[in-house]
């Protein structure tokens, strides 16, 4: 007879893994859930490494995950900060086009708001001011549901309320080996200690598709690494921006562009600019493991990237290396600021998931194996719409265990 140390092997201890975590506590008390995280603490990651925006869901394809997931989580985010006494702060933002070519992606962005359920106002460059005098712009539009909060605090509730619920989590806890023996899934961590649960949650974030190969499953992608960096504004220049500033995505590409966020210290991020990482956790140019470069060199996807986008990815490189192009970057939205103003500020890495054929998978993307569940690409607006993707993971992983 197999004897199992819990119910549920958790891999990850970001805002996805402990949200998961939770909900499986609350859907099922009496579950017994293990958290195994790598870090010697919560959200060390992709958690804690962005500019804290709770995005309302404007841009995602309307029916997608990341739009029904981000509109639900966004208002459940608020409530949840507001019940725990966390840091937050419902601010809304403005998209702005700064040029008459921008138009009309705005005006689709509108629609799609609409279509989202988003309340949504379009601005001429006289109402712009109104909110943000130091921009400029041709036109815009205000999403009033947008806010920023501390995702890292969420994410120690979070796993604050697992724990009070019967959960262990476990920091300093890196798994090295995976395997399936009946109806039993072992891990193995980094010191040697060996776990076994009636199934396996895969939250890793970066190492997502990595895990799912150590438990023999064929993710069908890659994780490429992007490097996001920022910028904070000087203190005696915070006053230029009152709160969120953003311009016109470019939907051919997952990244938002560079833009303006106060953040709920009352300091202003600037970026993130979007350059290929030389490692997964590579927040500087510095940073170089060479086994995870040669097997992200070696994917067909990456040079089908770097094929179809490499006008896009040679002007983000150039942000990266260049202050000056970078400052005029941002001078494009806020005509005031000037290179001196801008102080380096701790970069982020985006796990980004792409296919063989270099396709960005553009929405979060789940799969299940027996006794698995695997979160296969969970970048932004993943922090935001925690709640509900943990709920999601946690209703797909109890079904397989009825």
């Amino acid at each position: 007879m197999t004897t199992y140390d819990c119910d549920v092997l958790v891999v990850g201890g970001g805002i996805v893994g402990l949200s998961t975590a939770y909900a499986l506590t609350r859907a099922a008390p009496g579950t017994r859930v293990v958290v195994l995280e790598k870090e010697n603490g919560p959200a060390r990651h992709q958690t804690g490494r962005n500019s804290g925006v709770i995005h309302s869901g404007i841009y995602y394809r309307p029916g997608s995950l990341k739009a029904r997931f981000a509109v639900r989580g966004a208002a459940e985010m608020v409530k949840f900060c507001a019940e725990y006494g966390l840091p937050h702060e419902v601010t809304g933002k403005l998209i702005v086009a700064t040029g008459r070519a921008e138009l009309p992606r705005l005006h689709a962005l509108v629609q799609r708001g609409r279509e989202n359920g988003i309340p949504v106002r379009e601005l001429g460059p006289a109402q712009i001011a109104e909110y943000e005098p130091e921009v400029r712009g041709v036109g815009a539009i205000h999403v009033g549901t947008t806010g920023v909060c501390d995702f890292g605090a969420v994410a120690a509730q979070l796993a604050r309320l697992a724990a009070d619920a019967g959960a262990s989590v476990r920091y300093g806890a890196q798994v090295r080996a995976i395997g399936r023996r009946g109806a039993a899934v072992a891990v193995r961590t980094a010191r040697g200690e060996v776990l076994r649960g009636r199934a396996l949650v895969n939250c890793a974030g970066l190492h997502s598709d990595r895990v799912a190969r150590l438990a023999g499953d064929n993710p069908g992608m890659r994780i490429i690494p992007f490097r996001g960096e920022y910028f904070e504004l000087a203190a005696d220049r915070a006053e230029l921006v009152r709160g969120l500033v953003y311009p016109v995505p470019d939907p051919a590409f997952p990244f938002l562009g560079v833009h303006l966020t106060r953040g709920i210290d009352g300091g202003v991020h600037v970026g993130p600019n979007a350059v290929p990482a030389l490692a997964r956790e590579g927040y500087g140019w510095g940073v170089v493991r060479p086994g995870e470069l040669a097997r992200t060199v070696a994917f067909p996807g990456t040079w089908r990237i770097a094929r179809r986008h490499w006008r896009y990815g040679a002007g983000e490189v150039r942000r990266s290396l260049s202050k000056g192009a970078f400052t005029e970057a941002v001078r494009r939205l806020l005509p005031e600021v000037r290179a001196e103003d801008l102080i380096p500020a701790p970069s982020g890495v985006r796990a980004q998931a792409v296919l063989r054929d270099g396709t960005l998978v553009d929405d979060f993307l789940f799969a299940e194996s027996p006794r698995m569940v695997h979160v296969l690409n969970a970048p932004s607006p993943a922090a935001t719409a925690s709640l509900p993707i943990g709920r999601e993971v946690a209703r797909r992983v109890l079904a397989g265990l009825s």
